[in-house]
């Protein structure tokens, strides 16, 4: 089967960065519905078009059109004792941009702690990065009739519906732009 709308693709993918510096070996392959329900970026889509189980590629994909460019405006500096304790490099906490309180919320990353200064990071952690992937196409079959209407695969490695939990990958196929 030729992968175009409406199939679910599984991929097994290797993420590295242009200098081909390994960033992630994916331990379980990408599950994603494809035909532009921003399950996966939009140039791997393009990338695979067309193509069948066993297909392999490796492409690179510029900033604008993966994580898009780092914006230093998405730079804060909190003091500590606005932020819950213990607070940790790496923790993450949803807020506005700078000035921006109606605008959309942003994960910002807290990348720096100095006594009492938090410095947080709203850019995503591969944002001004251009990206290779290793694409290898493992399987391709027609998406169910429940997958194309929720925009989303669902069984092994993808969204389960009936799901009321938090762990585990129980929802794999998702928008990460």
């Amino acid at each position: 089967m030729k992968i175009a709308k409406d199939t679910v693709v599984t991929v097994h993918y290797t993420l590295s960065d242009a200098q081909g510096n390994l960033i992630e070996e994916g331990q379980e392959p990408m599950v994603y519905l494809h035909g532009g329900y921003d399950n996966t970026l939009p140039k791997i889509e393009q990338a695979l078009e067309g193509k069948e189980t066993g297909f392999e590629t490796m492409i690179q994909v510029e900033p604008e059109d993966a994580f898009g460019e780092y914006d230093p405006g998405l730079i804060k500096i909190e003091p500590r004792n606005r932020l819950p304790e213990p607070v940790e490099v790496g923790m993450q906490f949803e807020g506005a941009p700078e000035g921006e309180e109606e605008a959309e919320t942003v994960i910002f990353t807290v990348t720096d702690i100095a006594e009492d200064k938090v410095v947080l990071d709203g850019n995503h952690p591969l944002a001004g990065m251009a990206l290779r992937f290793k694409l290898n196409v493992a399987n391709v079959r027609a998406a169910t009739a429940q997958e194309i209407e929720h925009g989303h695969v669902h069984g092994e490695h993808g969204h389960d519906d009936d799901y009321e939990g938090d762990e585990g990958d129980h929802y794999r196929s998702r928008p990460i732009h």
